[in-house]
């Protein structure tokens, strides 16, 4: 009985998880804004204009998302590399 009981400290919980989520709506403009402001020399650079683009019909938002996202992902598995 004793070792039940403490195998049930390592059961999981049902608790019910709640997803959080940050909303990050960024236009050109914005980043625009934001590139001169971290880089006053080079400024805002998009040879490919990838940030005007709207990928598989979403929001031009969406586009910056998901750009944001995949640098982010691929950054870390970047730096996981060396």
């Amino acid at each position: 009985a004793p070792l039940a009981g403490s195998a049930a400290a390592f059961a999981p919980t049902p608790a019910s998880r709640v997803a959080s989520t940050t909303a990050v709506s960024e236009t050109v403009s914005d980043l625009e804004e934001l590139a001169g402001k971290l880089n006053p020399i080079v400024k805002f650079y998009d040879p490919l204009n990838l940030s005007g683009q709207n990928f598989w019909g979403k929001s031009e938002e969406e586009t910056i998302g998901f750009l944001r996202e995949a640098e982010v992902k691929h950054g870390r598995i970047a730096m996981f590399a060396f």
